[in-house]
Formats: structure tokens, sequence, C-alpha cells
């Protein structure tokens, strides 16, 4: 049997604690958040705490872990879009994460190309190759994180990305994710499973 290493979590510093979540709750998908302050100055920012949270109605969720500009902005206004991040733009994303003073546009900093959104006043990031336009639903602080849920009022997706049943393709889509420490990774390897009902599982182990 393997030997494994029991950690209690009253031994580690807090900096420890994110450091083992970060790297054990992988891959993680990047929510690039694009936001707006009241003075109409565009954000962009990429977290990667974020997961769907219901599809009736659609609701999804990003968490800031600290009160960043994306929040603030998001509390301002009521609204944000998140635009998927893919292998192609990993740099300009991880460019957007620098921490610029408030006021500043990463969209110009970094010189990413902005699109207008359909719903909502911030901007999309023109290269993404889908978008989820979203409106402020709630805000809700656990610990140091700051979950921000948003209601979904848009999607826009690159018409080539989607197969015949109307899914997007992921290895078309080619998003980017993150790991621990300062790593990266694309999709790998995909396989598919369908989910079994419990006759089929009769049939199959009786």
């Amino acid at each position: 049997m393997t030997e494994r290493d029991e950690i209690p979590v009253e031994s580690l510093t807090s900096r420890e604690v994110y450091k083992l979540l970060t790297s054990l709750v992988i891959p993680r998908p990047i929510a690039w958040v694009s936001t707006i302050d009241s003075a109409g100055v565009p954000n962009l920012a990429p977290h990667s705490f974020f997961s769907v949270v219901s599809s009736e109605p659609g609701i999804v969720q990003f968490t800031s872990t600290a009160r960043k500009d994306s929040l603030r902005n998001i509390e301002e206004t009521g609204e944000f879009v998140l635009n998927v991040a893919t292998t192609g733009l990993r740099d300009q994303v991880n460019l957007s994460a620098t921490p610029f003073e408030h006021g500043i546009s990463e969209f110009e900093k970094v010189a990413i190309a902005m699109e207008p959104s359909k719903t909502v006043k911030p901007p999309r990031v023109a290269q993404s190759p889908a978008v989820i336009e979203c409106v402020l639903e709630q805000v809700l602080q656990m610990g140091n994180g700051y979950m921000t849920f948003g209601r979904v009022r848009h999607f826009a997706v690159n018409s080539d990305l989607f197969n015949e049943r109307r899914h997007p393709i992921p290895g078309l889509l080619d998003p980017v994710s993150r790991l621990g420490a300062n790593e990266w990774a694309g999709l790998g390897e995909i396989f598919a499973f369908d989910r079994l009902t419990v006759d089929e599982w009769n049939q199959t182990n009786n």
C-alpha cells in the first residue's frame, strides 16, 4: 500500500493551504472576466476558481480571492462577461493578471482587441471563441473568497465550433486551464463515456 503524508490543516499556514488546494483541485477552467468601472474604463482579469451553478436559470460563478477590480466593478455596474481563455491566448491571459493600478485597462495595456457585447456594457475579448454575458445575481463571501454569481443573459460562440448536435467541440474550443504553482495545461486526451441507467447497470453486472 502506498504511503501517504497525513497533513492536518491546523498545522499549515494559509499560504500552504492555498498551495495544496490549487495543486490538487486541477485542472481549473479560467474565467477571463471583462468588466467596466463606474467611469467606463474596461478591465480584464483571469480567475481560476470558476464553475457552472445552475442551468435553469443559467447561472455561473467565479471566486475572487480578495476584493479585486473585477469584483468591485461588478458590484458597481451589475454586469460582466466571461470570455473563454484558450491555449492560443495564454500569453495574453497571463499578462492580464498583472496587478495594474485601478483605472488602468488591461485591454489597452496588453493590446487585447475588444468587441461590443450584445446585452451588457462590458466589452468582450474579440479573439475569444466563445463568451457568456452575465448580470450580477449575488456576491457571497466565504473565508477570503468572494463568490460572484452571474445570471446568463447571452451566449456568443464562433459558428465553426459546433458539431451537428449543436455542441461546441472541445478540441476546437481549446481552453486553457490552471494547475498548481505557475503551471498551465490544455485539454490533453479527450474520452467519452455514456452514463448508465439502472437497468443497463443491472444487465451489465448481474
